[in-house]
């Protein structure tokens, strides 16, 4: 299975620059690597993502396959230029400034699919709504509690995505990943400590590149019905007809974050253009024109009401990226110039806690 890929707008100059001189050879070497076209500067990261937010990245690259992938990373570490592996981009939000560095799209080029009996294969970018119906039409069924998650099969794996009873532990396999030593293995599911929003794809930094799934001989009517009636609640709870990251928190144990929130008497509560949802009172969504900073805003006092009024501190599930110059004002400018060179910036947005890192996955 083939899906066209996304119209992208901003190719390289004719004189294939970046307009920043120190990426320029990493430019040109990516270029050699995944073609001209693949390569994109200054990509608005506002089009790849469910929130419909961020600033530019400065190379937007489209690998199209594992040996792609591989050399893409590879020139990265080499050029000593910050990476981040972004799936379709559902749980992510891109500050507004962007990203300093080297967006690897996977869900742009690794959309393979194939079926063996009741196994099924997937790439890393493969939509879990393909993944469900491809295998609705099969008569293949345990992946329909996936088929309204909004996220690539990569992301899925890399944080154990589930909904609705079901999540990737209950029909995975094995994942096929690439290290940060450069090992390409297949590695049974057994082997992932996978858990809520966890796993050892996420703790050790590997990028999924495809997964095999087991799945269960059914009527395909059956599967349809309930991969319909899935639809419908979800229509009905969640605020779908606006742009979202999904959950915003993890779920505390013991309490469901909804509740909390109402409780809070934050339903609706709004910055800008970012707002919690009065539908559903555990999304934050974009009511229109919503910068990264109003999200950041709107989170940070959920959490802080949340936590003041019943002790409960609701940790994001949203990922966050990018430097926000504005939230960084205060510190040393020795770190500042540290950050320009690794801006993965991973930040919770209790604002308490700052860690640059070199990479990541987002679903």
């Amino acid at each position: 299975m083939q899906r066209a890929k996304p119209k992208l707008r901003s190719k390289m100059s004719e004189s294939g620059t970046t307009g920043d001189d120190h990426l320029q050879p990493l430019a040109w070497k990516l270029r050699s690597i995944v073609g001209e076209d693949n390569v994109l500067v200054n990509e608005p990261m506002s089009e790849h993502t469910s929130f419909e937010i961020g600033g530019p990245a400065d190379l937007y690259v489209i690998p199209e396959d594992f040996d792609e992938v591989h050399g893409v990373i590879d020139a990265c570490k080499q050029a000593d230029v910050p990476y981040f592996v972004l799936g379709r981009g559902s749980d992510l939000l891109v500050a507004d400034e962007g990203y300093r560095g080297v967006i690897v799209a996977v869900a742009d080029g690794l959309v393979g699919v194939s079926v063996d009996d009741d196994e099924m294969w997937c790439q890393a970018g493969v939509t879990l709504r393909e993944a469900s119906e491809m295998a609705c039409e099969l008569g293949l069924s345990g992946l329909e509690f996936a088929c309204g998650i909004p996220g690539s099969i990569g992301g899925a794996c890399f944080m154990n995505a589930g909904a609705y009873g079901g999540c990737m532990a209950d029909v995975l396999k094995s994942v096929y990943v690439l290290h940060q030593d450069g090992r390409e293995e297949t590695i049974p599911v057994d082997e992932l400590d996978l858990g809520y929003r966890h796993s050892r794809i996420a703790d050790e930094d590997m990028v999924v590149l495809s997964a095999t799934f087991n799945l269960d001989p059914a009527d395909p009517e059956k599967i349809r019905e309930t991969m319909d009636e899935l639809t419908r609640r979800r229509g009905e709870k969640q605020p779908l007809e606006l742009p979202s990251a999904g959950s915003t928190f993890k779920r505390p144990e013991g309490y469901f974050v909804g509740k909390l929130v109402t409780d809070a008497g934050l339903r609706g509560y709004q910055v800008g253009g970012a707002a919690v949802s009065k539908k559903h009172a555990g999304f934050v969504v974009n009511l229109g024109g919503a910068t990264a900073a109003d999200v950041r805003a709107v989170i940070a006092h959920v959490q802080d009401e949340v936590e003041r009024q019943f002790g409960v501190r609701l940790e994001p599930e949203v990922r966050f990226l990018g430097v926000d110059r504005r939230l960084l004002g205060e510190l040393p400018a020795v770190l500042l110039a540290c950050s320009s060179r690794a801006q993965n910036l991973t930040r919770d947005v209790s604002f308490s806690i700052i860690a640059i890192t070199h990479q990541g996955f987002c679903r």
